[in-house]
């Protein structure tokens, strides 16, 4: 027996030992974790692109409406034999021509009212999405950090509950050697003593997965651990549950972003119906002709007033039509059910944090209960007043006290960040990421 329980000391003791060789894992704070993550993150940099894009396309949109499109091109010609240049007047070997050419637009059946107003729509939903995308990138790296931190803090609840059993088998071989109690009292504890070690392996494997799933997001090689957090939530949120939906509604990314699609594809309809008007166009041309280049020989310039009215495509402007009808009605629902599903989504968000954390708070007062009920079953055991079953009970609910206060704290921050996204700011800047 004695072996058995050297063979079990040493087993509980060489986890303990390579956890020690871990320490040497470099850290990350969570506000360092949140910036390296962010510009690392796909999502967020296609959502960066995307307002690089807007931003062009809006420029574009307005220079229409003042500039002309220029164009400038230049061709040289040998002849073989010599042909009439219409620079020099005579047949030449040669021939080079330049011409520059203006084109303004003066009426396109509303189609640049249109664009402007399309690229606005589009410059506001890129930059919403841009918003959505950091909060999502933040919330999935507050998720990681926090799997790390609770995972370190479950690893020495596993430690502490296996240390407990070989303390309890200790006392129960005492007693069972004293005749105090019976033989299946010490076979018990040896049990409680295998599941606690077995927990306490699985947990460390689950610390190092999320070390390495921290590492991996924050753009690291290896592992990284997470500086642990302060103990203490943050207070009830700021604002009312009917303040923050009225937030939501007027700046949550997501619904924001819903809105301006919308008009995007309005906008977008709008111009497919100017194609049933005519286009009045301003051309300037200026041509040289010359035998070499720059040509100054002969210079002539050019001025064209064009109207157009497409009469028949084949249908190809009824089709375009109805694909932006049908893009617009699509959006536009998509923008009804967003909005219809805001005060849902707050009030679950909003309520799924006080909710966690009020359970926190009475996690904690839990544990306490659970602790001292465990103190007292220890106490009677060791006087012989209670039985190993009472004792390994107040030691299971020690246990679960302690992990599902764990659980609950930082469930209760990761509700907060969800929060968070979806209102589109912080609640508590002040305390960010104590």
């Amino acid at each position: 027996m004695l072996a058995l329980l050297a063979a079990l000391q040493f087993q509980l003791q060489a986890p303990s030992l390579a956890a020690a060789r871990d320490d040497s894992f470099p850290t990350v704070t969570l506000p360092e974790a949140l910036r390296r993550a962010t510009g690392l993150d796909p999502s967020y940099v296609a959502a960066v692109g995307l307002v690089d894009n807007a931003r062009w396309a809006r420029r574009s949109a307005f220079a229409v409406f003042l500039l002309p499109a220029v164009a400038v091109e230049t061709d040289a010609t040998k002849n073989l034999p010599a042909f009439f240049n219409f620079g020099t007047l005579r047949p030449e070997s040669y021939a080079v021509s330049a011409q520059v050419a203006a084109r303004f637009d003066l009426f396109t059946g509303g189609q640049k009212v249109a664009e402007l107003t399309r690229s606005a729509a589009v410059l506001d939903a890129a930059h919403a999405g841009e918003l959505q995308a950091r909060f999502n990138a933040a919330f999935e790296t507050e998720a990681t950090y926090y799997a790390v931190v609770s995972d370190a803090e479950l690893l020495r609840v596993a430690r502490e509950r296996a240390q407990r059993a070989e303390q309890q088998l200790g006392v129960a071989r005492a007693r069972v050697v004293s005749g105090a109690a019976v033989q299946t009292d010490s076979l018990q504890l040896r049990l409680e003593l295998s599941k606690a070690q077995v927990g306490l392996l699985v947990q460390q494997t689950a610390l190092r997965v999320a070390r390495l799933s921290l590492g991996s997001r924050i753009g690291a090689v290896g592992p990284v651990d997470a500086v642990p957090l302060d103990s203490v939530l943050p207070a009830t949120p700021p604002l009312t549950l009917d303040a923050a939906v009225e937030e939501a509604a007027n700046q949550g990314p997501s619904y924001r972003q819903a809105r301006a699609l919308e008009r995007a594809a309005a906008a977008v309809f709008r111009g497919r119906l100017g194609t049933y008007l005519p286009r009045v166009s301003l051309t300037g041309v200026g041509i040289g002709y010359s035998n070499s280049f720059y040509p100054r020989a002969a210079k002539f310039t050019q001025l064209t007033l064009t109207v157009t009215l497409p009469i028949w495509d084949n249908f190809q402007r009824q089709t375009l039509i109805s694909q932006a009808r049908v893009s617009r009605d699509i959006l536009r629902a998509q923008r009804d059910s967003a909005e219809r599903s805001i005060r849902r989504d707050v009030t679950a968000a909003y309520d799924g944090y006080v909710t966690a954390r009020a359970a926190a708070d009475i996690a904690a007062q839990a544990v306490a209960v659970a602790r001292e009920s465990y103190r007292v079953q220890q106490s009677r055991y060791r006087a012989g007043a209670s039985t190993i079953l009472d004792l390994l009970k107040a030691q299971s609910d020690l246990d679960d006290a302690e992990s599902g206060l764990v659980a609950a704290r930082y469930a209760a921050r990761l509700a907060l960040a969800g929060l968070e996204t979806i209102v589109g700011r912080r609640l508590f800047p002040e305390q960010e990421y104590r």
